[in-house]
């Protein structure tokens, strides 16, 4: 099974737990040959920040599900952690959510004769994600995105502390 139909799995068997325990699954990823890498991205549903406990809660929960369904057969090491400031971008909302941000998007394959495009999202349209680059919409299909996240900015930062102060 390739990793990416694994982390698929394994993110079908966590997700109803993870939700149940107050958190947004943001992402599963298996990544190293030799030594595999299991990282679970998570954080709370309610915008609260992301704890150590929390993630410790988390950690102890997942390895419950994992050692009694046991999708990955081999060792492996466990991450659990939160998205960061530079969230990767994987389903179709966090276009909505985050956007007015600036993103790196980096497709499958090539369009117009480019794979990697920088620019400031702009939401989505239908399976479509948005993005202003220099000044032109560019429009790629969601399934086509190989990964996608945000960029650090000082507007961002800014943005961030004013959501702080008003909380």
């Amino acid at each position: 099974m390739s990793a990416d139909l694994l982390a698929q799995r394994v993110e079908d068997l966590l997700t109803p737990t993870i939700e149940a325990m107050g958190f947004t699954l943001v992402r599963v990823m298996l990544s190293g040959g030799q030594n595999p890498v299991l990282q679970i991205m998570a954080e709370p549903m309610d915008g609260r920040d992301m704890t150590v406990d929390h993630c410790a809660d988390i950690s102890r929960a997942v390895s419950a599900i994992l050692d009694v369904e046991d999708p990955i057969t081999s060792a492996f090491t466990l991450e659990v952690s939160s998205p960061g400031l530079d969230r990767p971008l994987v389903r179709l909302a966090d276009y909505e959510r985050f956007a007015g941000f600036e993103a790196k998007i980096e497709l499958k394959v090539l369009t117009d004769g480019r794979r990697k495009f920088k620019g400031r999202v702009q939401g989505t349209n239908e399976n479509m994600v948005m993005l202003d680059v220099d000044g032109d919409l560019v429009q790629v299909e969601h399934a086509a995105i190989a990964k996608a996240k945000l960029l650090i900015t000082d507007e961002m930062l800014a943005k961030l502390e004013e959501q702080k102060a008003h909380e």
